[in-house]
């Protein structure tokens, strides 16, 4: 097994409002109980923290490229440096860190302040809820896996179709080829699952979530994120020492961690467009103040018409993908208002709307 504590950072990407010069990178963000000695440890580290009230968010200077701009080693580099800064700051004893969403950049200091401010609720829930908890990524290959290939080829449905296949004079066309390369993907996919059934077993009961991300190649097995209580890190650990035990070389285990919850509490600012709000407001049959409520009722309405189901043959595809934009832009929109305001009623006129166009949320 394999144990390491690799990641890293980067800077551009998600932009809210103008563009300028130098802007500012957002990495994540920290509860302020650490006190002045601690946040002295960023002096001369290349980052700063920009504080609202007792939340600060830990930023850089920024050239301000855009991350979707970026080439693909561009877009590495700044994954790893991501990472690698927000893991520095757990180093330095910011345990309590939530990530912010890779490219978070702003034009300055008062868009951070926005940021903190209409996130503020969502931030301060998020931090208690972290307070304990950390993220192990754990990544299973196949030690041999042409010993693994050559398993599946003595499996006895493996050889009847090759045997079927050779029947006609051995010749094997590519129609033949295709066959056979499809049907050997389905047994490697299989016995990949089986495997991860039975190693995601024994570990899920030391783990509060288990996410599944994608692997690369079919000689991956899993590539799993465990969110974990700190004080339950050691028996996971010994656990996954185990399985290695058990397995015998046949796998190997790559852990990476204790790591920020990366894949369970990451925070995304979503900048709204003001023009498809008005827009949205007017194909929905909004009033000037309306509520989420009305939004829905008014949502369920139009859709109503245009929906395959409607045996008034008005089914317009189009229209109804149109209409549910149109409520999603609007739900979005509420959600940013209740962020900052208690009030079940809220005024979609335009002058209003330009204080509630940016929305705080925990990345899906």
């Amino acid at each position: 097994m394999e144990s390491t504590m690799k990641k890293a950072t980067q800077s551009p990407g998600q932009s809210v409002g103008r563009t300028t010069a130098k802007r500012i990178y957002i990495y994540g963000v920290v509860p302020n109980f650490y006190g002045t000695t601690q946040f002295q440890l960023l002096e001369n580290s290349g980052v700063y923290a920009i504080t609202f009230n007792n939340i600060s968010a830990i930023v850089s200077e920024s050239d301000g490229t855009h991350i979707e701009h970026l080439d693909r080693e561009s877009l590495g580099y700044l994954l790893v440096h991501h990472q690698k800064t927000i893991e520095e700051l757990q180093n330095k004893g910011f345990t309590m860190i939530i990530p912010m969403k890779l490219g978070t950049i702003v034009d300055s200091k008062d868009d951070v302040i926005k940021i903190l401010s209409n996130g503020y609720g969502l931030i301060i829930e998020t931090l208690k809820k972290i307070e304990y908890l950390t993220e192990i990524d754990m990544v299973v290959t196949w030690a041999n896996f042409a010993d693994v290939l050559k398993g599946i080829a003595q499996l006895e449905d493996v050889k009847e179709l090759k045997k079927d296949i050779m029947k006609d004079n051995g010749v094997i066309t590519k129609i033949d080829q295709v066959k056979m390369g499809l049907f050997l993907k389905e047994k490697i996919d299989q016995k990949n699952k089986a495997t991860e059934l039975k190693i995601l077993d024994v570990l899920s009961p030391y783990g509060l979530d288990i996410k599944i991300h994608e692997v690369m190649n079919d000689e991956m097995i899993t590539n799993s994120a465990f969110l974990l209580n700190r004080n339950k890190q050691k028996k996971f650990e010994q656990a996954i020492d185990q399985l290695d035990a058990e397995y015998n070389g046949v796998l190997n285990f790559k852990l990476v961690g204790p790591l920020p919850c990366y894949s369970y509490y990451t925070l995304e600012v979503k900048e709204l467009n003001p023009e498809k709000l008005e827009q949205a407001k007017k194909e929905l049959g909004l009033n000037e103040t309306t509520s989420e409520n009305e939004i829905k009722k008014a949502f369920l309405k139009k859709a109503k018409v245009f929906h395959p189901d409607n045996s008034d043959g008005n089914f317009d595809a189009e229209k109804f993908n149109m209409i549910q934009n149109d409520y999603h832009v609007m739900l979005d929109y509420s959600a940013a208002v209740r962020q900052s305001s208690k009030e079940d009623s809220f005024s979609l006129v335009k002058e209003k709307v330009i204080e509630h166009l940016i929305l705080v949320k925990i990345k899906e």
